[in-house]
């Protein structure tokens, strides 16, 4: 499929499960073509900051919703490291880690309202030249008409590994029979939830990237979109 010469903003959805390397690869793919970028994952985790800096009434589902609806948020590439995140022009990207946040975020995504106003928001961020979407219900819910959809897959034990290397580096060490536990235990509550189950799309490109590097993953994607 050929992207790069329509004058609309091309939107390409990565979805995939936990530690499928969607965030990473969502990142290279949007520097190498010069799009914009959603970590929709990050979302409910910057509303919930957003309503606790402004002393928003957590309970209050239309306040909480209110706050959903105006969020100020741009996910920055302009350094080469990992992307920053910025609410209200203020970056935020350890902030959205702590766990007030992580609390009041998994409380906030129950209300229905403030998953349909995210829904909008989310879709929003389709402006020219191009986004790059990445999330689990990207090319299924969100961008139902995207031009390309990719689903990123590997086995449950080949994410635990790049997991386990990840926390080792941070002077963090688990178990790694937990690990690949929790990642089966995560895909399985994803891929049967009621709303936008973790799914792809009947017309995504699924790349399996047990057996491939970052690389391999990167030039297969680039394939598919060129």
């Amino acid at each position: 499929m050929h992207v790069m010469n329509v004058s609309a903003p091309i939107v390409i959805t990565i979805d995939g499960p936990s530690g499928s390397g969607k965030g990473t690869l969502s990142q290279m793919l949007a520097r190498h073509l010069g799009y914009h970028l959603l970590d929709s994952g990050a979302l409910y985790r910057l509303v919930a900051l957003a309503a606790m800096k402004n002393g928003t009434d957590l309970d209050s589902e239309d306040a909480v919703a209110h706050v959903a609806t105006g969020l100020d948020v741009i996910f920055s590439l302009e350094n080469a490291g990992s992307a920053q995140i910025l609410l209200e022009g203020i970056k935020v990207t350890d902030a959205i880690r702590q766990e007030a946040v992580s609390m009041a975020a998994s409380k906030i995504a129950a209300y229905p309202s403030v998953r349909a106003a995210l829904l909008d928001r989310q879709r929003a961020f389709a402006v020219a030249p191009g986004l790059i979407a990445d999330g689990r219900d990207m090319g299924t819910t969100v961008f139902p008409a995207a031009q390309v959809k990719l689903f990123l897959t590997a086995s449950a034990e080949a994410r635990a590994e790049r997991r386990y290397k990840q926390l080792c580096t941070k002077g963090e060490f688990v178990d790694m029979a937990e690990l690949v536990r929790d990642i089966r235990e995560r895909d399985e509550r994803d891929s049967n939830r009621a709303i936008s189950p973790l799914r792809p799309a009947s017309e995504a490109v699924i790349i399996d990237s047990t057996a491939m590097t970052i690389d391999e993953v990167f030039a297969k994607m680039l394939a598919a979109i060129t």
